[in-house]
Formats: C-alpha cells, sequence, structure tokens
C-alpha cells in the first residue's frame, strides 16, 4: 500500500475548476490519494502552469467563463498533455464534444475521491501507453530520415509480411537487437541479401 502512495506521488495532476470550493476540495482530496496537485481556476492560468510544469494528467472542468475545458483540452492536446473533463452535465453532446478534443475519459460531478481515483490511475496507464507510441514512432521517423538502407528494409518488410511502418521498423529492430548489433548495420545486410536475390531472379 506504501509503495502504492509513493508511486503516486510521483504523477503530477492539474485540477482546473473555476468554482474554488470545488477546486480546493478536489485538490486536497488527490493530494490525501497520494498525488501530486497543482490547482487553477481558470483556463488561461492552467494553461501557462501547463507549459511550465508538464503535468502527467489534467482534470479540466467543462464550463468555465472565459477559456473553456474544451477549448482548454484543445490546447492541452497540443501540447501533448492527456486530460479528463469534469461536469456537472452528462449529456451525450457535451460527452460527444469532449471525445472529439481527444479526453481520456469523462468524470460527472459531484465527485467521490475514492470512486474517480481507478478511472484516474486508467487515464494515467493509457497516457503512458500514448506517449511511449509516440516515442516509437518520433525514433522510427528519426532512424528512416537518417539511414537510406532502414527505410528501404522497412518498405521491403512492410511488403512482404503486410505491416504497418511501425509494426515494420518494430521488427527490424527486434533482429537487430537478437544480433546485439545496430538496426543500420542489420539493415544494410538484409538490403544487400535482398539486391543479391534479386539480381539472381532477374537472370533466371
Amino acid at each position: 500500500m506504501a509503495a502504492r502512495g509513493d508511486e503516486r506521488k510521483q504523477r503530477h495532476i492539474l485540477v482546473v475548476d473555476d468554482d474554488r470550493l470545488v477546486l480546493a476540495a478536489l485538490a486536497e482530496g488527490l493530494r490525501s490519494a497520494g498525488y501530486r496537485v497543482t490547482g487553477a481556476a481558470s483556463g488561461e492560468d492552467a494553461l501557462g502552469m501547463a507549459g511550465r510544469y508538464a503535468p502527467d494528467l489534467a482534470l479540466l472542468d467543462v464550463r468555465m467563463p472565459g477559456m473553456s475545458g474544451i477549448e482548454l483540452g484543445r490546447k492541452l492536446r497540443e501540447l501533448a498533455i492527456p486530460f479528463l473533463f469534469l461536469s456537472a452535465y452528462g449529456d451525450q453532446e457535451t460527452v460527444r464534444q469532449a471525445t472529439e478534443e481527444g479526453a481520456l475519459g469523462y468524470l460527472v460531478k459531484p465527485l467521490d475521491i475514492q470512486q474517480i481515483v481507478p478511472s484516474i490511475e486508467a487515464a494515467l496507464t493509457r497516457a503512458a501507453e500514448i506517449r511511449k507510441l509516440r516515442e516509437s514512432e518520433a525514433q522510427l521517423n528519426a532512424a528512416l530520415a537518417g539511414s537510406r538502407e532502414i527505410s528501404m528494409v522497412v518498405g521491403l518488410l512492410m511488403q512482404r509480411d503486410r505491416l504497418d511502418r511501425a509494426r515494420a521498423f518494430e521488427l527490424l529492430r527486434s533482429h537487430a537487437r537478437a544480433q546485439r548489433r545496430p538496426v543500420a548495420e542489420v539493415a544494410g545486410e538484409l538490403l544487400a541479401s535482398a539486391e543479391k536475390l534479386n539480381k539472381i531472379n532477374n537472370i533466371k
């Protein structure tokens, strides 16, 4: 249990609500549950804090004066900061709009801390998965841009095994790791073998 609490203390949550009583109660409850919490009473303040602290997750009230939660969520998505929406309104239109803006979930007020912790943990897990995918995609793009051989072998694997680009690159990377060799080196060797085989086939 203590280990779980220590793990949560590493998770930073930004809570945004223009109702200061709700904001204070939610922030205190989440701190008691073991999270590190930063609170903001407006979308404008929250955006500045998000850029400064890069929280692991943001909880956004949907309806706020000035910058709404929906608009704030749109800007956080550009910063790659995951978020959940909070609202006293559970109507389908609001839920639909929240989903379209990329929210990882939707919590309806009034909120009970013990009941929402599982939703927060699920959102944090999903956010970590998304972050890992983005990092893999960035590595893939860098590798493809930096090596003609890697790019060509990934293309061959995509065609041969009917894989998407990310899976083809992961297959190549796993093959290189198994041999404890650089990806570019293995790609060059595979490309040379493929070209040699192609020449033989052309002779036939």
